[in-house]
């Protein structure tokens, strides 16, 4: 195709190329699938998720986890209490892989019955930490004005309070009812605000969308809003806090129990073999760094699922891989 352009006197003559309309399929371009599934937040944060080794790594170790700590007697069928001096420090033998500690007890039986304790610690520990903070963080966040000026300062005042030294106060006063619900309110007591800072952070964001004007404008109740349209999409942030979160229980458990305000020394405990073992470090090291494999790798495997699923909810990290 060719074009004139005059000039005052002079005339230019331009050719220029036009594709064939077979070899530009607009109408593919503009062409919209109706009968694909629509894509979430949650539907690509599984997408991504499938494809992360670290995903099913840590989603198995957690699994294998939670098995030990449900069904111990599928792992081991020595009692974890029965103790005989006679096998004093020994290395490991037929059927007491770990060996033993200093009172005879069977190393590997006391580290898989003392799963449940740290885990069931972790759970409920969360469960305390995430009602708080969904609780706080949701009316803080939505509500705003003097209700968020309320229950921040309180979030404000309990953040300023390590809850590990908390912990450590409260399991003093309490000796006489030192036991798994305890040591989980101790802990949980003064660790929900950082759950409660990201949530309401994230409801401030969520609030202002279009979804939420249009529900406001239909006559819809301020807590159904909050409940039916804000709080689904706002929780994403707290799944990640919750892992992390689960992790970091298990290890406030454990530092209670080694520094000897936690569980009493009859509950089977990581955080109590640990601190037993302590003063035989140097004869018999096993006692102690099996316990503490024991607890590493779980913490790892929490924390390694909280950082797959960090990555895979923030839609912007995912652009960047």
């Amino acid at each position: 195709m060719s074009s004139d352009l005059t000039t005052g006197s002079r005339t230019i003559s331009a050719d220029h190329y036009v594709a064939p309309v077979e070899e530009t399929p607009i109408a593919a371009v503009d062409t919209v699938n109706v009968d694909a599934k629509p894509s979430n937040l949650w539907t690509d944060a599984w997408k991504d998720l499938r494809g992360r080794p670290m995903f099913w790594i840590s989603g198995a170790m957690i699994v294998f986890i939670a098995i030990v700590a449900l069904f111990p007697n599928l792992f081991t069928s020595v009692d974890p209490a029965r103790c005989d001096l006679q096998f004093s420090n020994d290395g490991p033998t037929s059927g007491h892989p770990l060996g033993f500690t200093k009172q005879g007890c069977d190393v590997y039986s006391r580290i898989v019955h003392g799963t449940s304790t740290s885990l069931s610690v972790g759970i409920l520990v969360v469960i305390l930490t995430t009602t708080l903070g969904v609780i706080f963080g949701s009316l803080a966040g939505f509500f705003g004005g003097f209700t968020d000026t309320v229950l921040s300062r309180a979030g404000d005042i309990f953040f300023s309070i390590p809850y590990i030294l908390a912990a450590v106060v409260i399991m003093s006063v309490l000796s006489d009812y030192r036991n798994i619900a305890v040591i989980a309110l101790a802990i949980g007591l003064f660790s929900w605000p950082s759950t409660a800072r990201v949530l309401r952070s994230e409801v401030l964001r969520v609030k202002n969308a279009d979804f939420v004007t249009a529900a406001t404008a239909i006559g819809l109740s301020k807590f159904r809003i909050l409940f039916r349209h804000v709080l689904p999409n706002s929780i994403a942030p707290v799944l990640v806090i919750t892992t992390l979160s689960l992790a970091a229980a298990i290890t406030a458990e454990a530092t209670l129990s080694f520094l000897g305000v936690g569980l009493p020394g009859t509950v089977q405990s990581w955080g109590n073999d640990i601190s037993q073992a302590q003063r035989d470090l140097r004869t018999n090291p096993q006692t102690l760094i099996y316990p503490s494999i024991a607890l590493s790798l779980t913490v790892l495997s929490f924390i390694l699922l909280g950082e797959a699923l960090r990555d895979a909810l923030d839609p912007k990290a995912r652009a960047l891989r």
